[in-house]
């Protein structure tokens, strides 16, 4: 009997954002047989963790809701899980003792760039050591050239895009560096996007004489939703009538949804906040709208494509990609005047979006999940 590779992977908690999805997409793909893994969350948080596989064991740094507010009853247990995590970090002789009891793995994954110093600072010094990049981070301020480089104390880097993969090719200085950058699309699960999409809509309704713009994603600065609500107010401004469906939660929902009552558009614009089963709301809503900063390969779109939606999206990474360079939907420059002339010609113009629907019904994606699955698979046992 062949022992099994021992893995240890590592991600924030297990809330609602894009790299989360895949990694538990990738869980549930794995042959069990092969690998022994303990995932280790700092939060044990989020709609994922029920469904992790139960053959995957689940350790956790802290316990509860992510703290989103600085309400003076939640700023207590906030710093004393800073304070908790910032020790084990800066002590990872005291992770590895106390938390992880001295267990020897063959391989230690970092799921997202954040847990890139973890995972380097192991003290596991004899284990082969992965990275998942999920953005690109040369749009991302703190990321200099410098910082990247140090991606490169990694065994494998899985990049989710050509451009995140162009950079750090530009920024490796030998060859042997070069074959530790391997691309491989996100894996996601196509059948369960479009049975998910089939249930009914809670908590809203929907008009067919009302044209609806949805966005999905978690509600962070990167996302854009601020912008999107103020193109929306200048759209309103002008006499289009239209409405926003921004679904998701995180850091900065409380600041977006201030934001939209200050623009007095509480009434066209909704914040549904967290929902397990986002698909019926892609399904009803006319356009989908994707106003992203930055990315790195955004699996939104990936579902929006699924669900064959007239597509608006930002020029980030990876968008290009999946739209095939503006063949699946309308690719608009990444400002606030890109977003709007975006959204005024799905308002004035709808019948040019019809070029986008009919490439979409007859197009077959090439993120195929069980190559993805099989790619990672190959990353893992070659190590």
């Amino acid at each position: 009997m062949i022992e099994k590779k021992k893995i240890l992977i590592r991600i924030g908690s297990l809330r609602h954002g894009g790299a989360e999805k895949v990694l538990v997409t990738f869980l549930k793909n794995l042959p069990k047989d092969k690998y022994e893994i303990d995932l280790l969350l700092n939060l044990y948080s989020g709609k994922y963790l029920n469904e992790v596989p139960d053959w995957v064991n689940v350790i956790h740094l802290n316990k509860g809701e992510m703290i989103t507010t600085n309400r003076l009853q939640d700023i207590p247990e906030k710093a004393a899980r800073v304070i908790f995590q910032t020790v084990l970090k800066e002590f990872p002789d005291l992770l590895y003792t106390l938390i992880l009891k001295d267990k020897k793995y063959d391989i230690e994954f970092a799921a997202i760039h954040g847990m890139r110093d973890e995972i380097l600072h192991s003290t596991n010094r004899s284990s082969k050591k992965i990275i998942w990049i999920h953005n690109d981070l040369s749009q991302v301020k703190e990321y200099t050239d410098e910082e990247i480089r140090k991606f490169f104390g990694f065994d494998s880097i899985m990049v989710i895009s050509k451009k995140i993969e162009q950079l750090f090719h530009n920024l490796a200085q030998n060859e042997i560096e070069k074959q530790k950058i391997v691309k491989i699309y996100n894996p996601l699960d196509t059948e369960e996007i479009l049975t998910k999409a089939q249930q009914p809509v809670i908590n809203y309704e929907f008009d067919d004489q009302i044209p609806t713009f949805i966005s999905v994603g978690t509600v962070f600065p990167q996302k854009g939703f601020d912008r999107l609500l103020k193109v929306h107010k200048k759209l309103l401004n002008e006499g289009f009538n239209h409405k926003i469906l921004i679904v998701g939660d995180g850091y900065d929902f409380e600041n977006i949804k201030q934001l939209k009552t200050e623009l007095g558009v509480d009434k066209t614009a909704t914040m549904l906040g967290y929902t397990d089963n986002p698909y019926p709301y892609f399904k009803n809503s006319d356009f989908y709208i994707l106003s992203s900063r930055y990315e790195g390969f955004p699996t939104v779109l990936f579902e929006a494509i699924t669900l064959k939606k007239k597509i608006i999206a930002t020029e980030v990474s990876g968008v290009n990609e999946m739209l095939n360079n503006g063949e699946l939907g309308l690719i608009i420059e990444n400002s606030e005047e890109g977003i709007y002339l975006g959204m005024k010609k799905a308002l004035t113009q709808p019948e040019s979006f019809s070029v986008y629907t009919e490439k979409l019904q007859n197009y077959t994606m090439p993120f195929n999940l069980d190559h993805s699955v099989a790619r990672i698979v190959s990353v893992l046992d070659e190590l």
